[in-house]
C-alpha cells in the first residue's frame, strides 16, 4: 500500500508562452493539479503513492491518467466519468513568472468526485493522507473530501492539507477562509502560503505559523513566502529557511506543491511525529523541500517541472562548499 494517498484535482494547465499576431495568448499544455503535483514531487523522491480524483472520458483524462503511471502513481482510486469534461485551467504568467488562473470548470470533473467514488482501501492503509481546498470549492466533491479525511484519520493516517487558494474559484473570500478553517482544524501538518495565512488570519506568516500551532492544535505549519523562502513551526522551533533566489525563474506553477510533496517525503524519512522534530531536522526537511521547489522554477509546467532528488541533493551539496 501507498506512503502517501492525495484526493482532489487532476487537471491541465495551458500555460502562457507568447502571444500571436493579434495579442491573443499561445498555449502550452501540461498535466496538473495540485494533489498530483504534490505526489509526483514525493515519488520522485523515492515515496510510494496513490491519487484519488475524477477525469472525464476525453482525450485529456486518459492522457491525465497515463502520465500520473508514467511517474509510478497508483491511479486505481481515479473515477472516469462520461458526463463530464476533464478540468481546464489556464494560467498566464507576468514578466516575473507569478501566475493568474481562470478555469473551465463549470462543472469539472474533479467537483463531480462523490463518496461512492472514493477507494477505500487506499485510505484506510495509507501512512499519509493528503488534501486541499479545491475539492472542497463545490458538491459532491466536498462531502467526498471530508469523508475521505474522516477515514484515514480513524485509520491512523499522518493528515496533510495546503490550501492552494484560488480566488477565481470561490463565491468570496469568506467563503474560502471558512473551508481553508475546516482544512485547518483536521490536519496535522499545514502547508500554507503567505497570502492564505493573511486571508484566514489577517497576519504576517511568522506569527500566523505559531497562531496555527498554538491556538487551532496543528502539529506542524510550513508557511511558504516565495523568494524569501519558508517558515517552520512546531511546538519545539520555529525558523526560516531561506530560498534558493539565484536560480533562473521560468515558471513558478506547482512549485508550492512540490514543495509539499518534498517535505512530506522527507518528513516520513526521519521516523518521527512532525511535533516532535527539532529546529535542525526541520530545516534540513525545508532546505531539501525548497531546493526541489527552486529547481522546479527553472521549469515549465508542475508535474513536467519536478526534478529528482538526487538534482535537489546536488544542490544542496554545491550550496554547502
Amino acid at each position: 500500500m501507498p506512503d502517501i494517498v492525495a484526493l482532489g484535482e487532476l487537471l491541465v494547465d495551458f500555460v502562457h508562452k507568447d502571444n500571436n499576431e493579434y495579442g491573443y495568448p499561445i498555449m502550452h499544455a501540461n498535466p496538473g493539479g495540485a494533489p498530483c503535483n504534490f505526489l509526483c514531487a514525493a515519488a520522485s523522491c523515492g515515496a510510494s503513492t496513490a491519487f484519488i480524483g475524477k477525469v472525464g472520458d476525453d482525450a485529456f483524462g486518459h492522457l491525465l491518467i497515463k502520465t500520473l503511471k508514467e511517474h509510478h502513481i497508483d491511479t486505481s482510486g481515479v473515477s472516469v466519468d462520461p458526463e463530464v469534461f476533464t478540468t481546464l485551467a489556464f494560467v498566464t504568467l507576468d514578466e516575473s513568472g507569478d501566475r493568474n488562473f481562470s478555469f473551465a470548470r463549470k462543472p469539472g470533473a474533479d467537483t463531480m468526485l462523490t463518496v461512492e467514488n472514493l477507494r477505500y482501501s487506499l485510505l484506510r492503509n495509507t501512512k499519509v493522507f493528503h488534501f486541499g481546498t479545491l475539492s472542497m470549492t463545490d458538491e459532491p466533491a466536498r462531502t467526498a473530501t471530508r469523508e475521505a479525511v474522516r477515514i484515514a484519520r480513524e485509520s491512523g493516517a499522518l493528515i496533510t492539507f495546503d490550501p492552494n487558494y484560488r480566488a477565481p474559484l470561490w463565491k468570496d473570500e469568506g467563503e474560502a477562509a471558512e473551508q481553508i478553517l475546516w482544512g485547518v482544524k483536521h490536519a496535522d501538518v499545514v502547508k500554507i502560503s503567505e497570502e492564505e495565512i493573511k486571508l484566514l488570519l489577517n497576519e504576517a506568516p511568522e506569527e500566523g505559523a505559531r497562531r496555527l500551532v498554538e491556538k487551532f492544535g496543528v502539529k506542524l505549519v510550513l508557511a511558504t513566502m516565495g523568494k524569501k523562502g519558508v517558515f517552520f513551526a512546531n511546538k519545539n522551533a520555529s525558523g526560516l529557511v531561506f530560498a534558493f533566489t539565484h536560480l533562473p525563474t521560468v515558471d513558478t506553477t506547482g512549485a508550492g506543491d512540490i514543495f509539499g510533496g518534498s517535505a512530506v517525503y522527507k518528513l516520513l524519512e526521519t521516523g518521527k511525529k512532525p511535533e516532535e522534530l527539532t529546529c535542525e531536522e526541520l530545516t534540513e526537511v525545508c532546505r531539501f523541500a525548497n531546493a526541489m521547489a527552486g529547481i522546479s522554477t527553472t521549469r515549465s509546467g508542475g508535474i513536467p517541472s519536478v526534478p529528482t532528488r538526487a538534482e535537489a541533493e546536488a544542490l544542496l551539496k554545491e550550496q554547502s562548499i
